[in-house]
């Protein structure tokens, strides 16, 4: 074994571990508040950035604020979308900020690339469209009268601008020197996938206008789909994701099918190079915090049912005091009055 050969495995590990944490920029969402970034100073400050992320966060220090909200946004939907499944998004307060999970390149992982990415272009777009941002404002590009005969006014999304930030700024690790490696593929793929999640699903919103609301010119406006509307289509994406390997073509190194007999993905799947964990025990090395202590469904059979969240292990029963709101009333004018119900119902819980 020679010292080149040596060399290279050592280079190519770092590279596939320099892709493997691409998404450490997610601890920007522990950061307490809107307004914590608030001069070019506190960008070399910030945990979790590598030194050319810094950079573009001192040209554009506005912008990171909305970039903090894109990666609580990022969270919190993983967190919804996988309430229900032995892995639920658990975050961590070290790097990165959903354990080692994210460093394998499993199909969680491809979500959370792709959710990530997603939520970056999302609440940049916001902020843009509400004229929070000095750079952007509403997209001017939609205008005129539209091929169905409606006028397109009003504060058109500025897509392209969020998703052009976030290429910028979420893919920049990969796009290195290790860009061509398996994973930085996947991971550069699943980034672009989630921004695609919100371009396929743009909206067109209109107010009618006219004598007594009738819509004798009807104004439109282009409108991203709510992040919850991107979740759900990511989530679908994850069920039905592609297994792929890396093969050189000519020149070029891409991603395909692991399987040959499977057709080929496309820009809007998402893709993955690592089988997941059973993520059933507790497992430091792996990242793993396992399903013990976990609610279960005991009538379900589905992943959220105790038999596969528990994995065999069986599950603790207790009865529990819970309060809901009951015999609401509307009042004139204008609130709704409840009163407070107690019941008692059974919690079940993985052993």
């Amino acid at each position: 074994m020679t010292s080149e050969y040596l060399l290279r495995s050592l280079l190519l590990l770092i590279l596939a571990l320099f892709s493997a944490n691409a998404s450490n920029w997610l601890y920007l969402a522990k950061l307490s508040s809107v307004g914590s970034i608030s001069g070019e100073e506190t960008c070399e400050k910030l945990k979790g950035l590598i030194q050319r992320q810094v950079q573009i966060c001192k040209r554009n220090v506005e912008v990171m604020d909305s970039v903090r909200r894109g990666a609580q946004l990022a969270i919190d939907e993983c967190q919804y979308q996988f309430r229900n499944r032995r892995w639920n998004c658990s975050t961590l307060d070290t790097l990165p900020v959903f354990g080692k999970v994210v460093t394998q390149g499993t199909r969680e992982a491809a979500f959370v690339y792709a959710i990530s990415s997603a939520g970056v272009a999302f609440a940049v777009t916001r902020a843009c469209s509400s004229g929070e941002l000095e750079k952007c404002g509403c997209d001017r590009t939609v205008h005129g009268v539209s091929p169905e005969g409606f006028q397109w006014s009003g504060c058109s999304d500025n897509i392209a601008y969020g998703v052009a930030f976030s290429q910028s700024f979420v893919d920049v690790r990969e796009r290195s020197k290790g860009s061509s490696s398996s994973r930085a593929l996947m991971n550069l793929h699943n980034n672009e996938a989630g921004r695609k999640a919100i371009l396929s699903n743009m909206r067109v919103e209109c107010k009618c206008h006219g004598v007594s609301g009738s819509c004798e010119v009807k104004t439109c406006w282009k409108a991203m789909p709510p992040f919850r509307k991107v979740g759900n289509v990511l989530k679908e994406k994850f069920d039905g994701a592609t297994e792929v390997e890396q093969k050189k073509i000519g020149s070029t190194k891409v991603l395909v099918p692991k399987n040959s007999q499977f057709k080929p993905h496309t820009d809007d799947d998402l893709v993955y190079l690592d089988p997941s964990p059973d993520f059933c025990d507790h497992d430091l090395k792996s990242g793993v915090l396992g399903t013990a202590g976990r609610q279960c469904n005991k009538t379900s059979k589905a992943i959220d049912g105790c038999e596969l969240m528990c994995c065999g292990r069986g599950f603790h029963t207790e009865e529990v005091e819970v309060v809901d709101r009951c015999s609401c009333k509307f009042h004139w004018c204008c609130y709704v009055k409840c009163k407070q119900c107690r019941k008692v119902v059974e919690m079940h819980t993985c052993r």
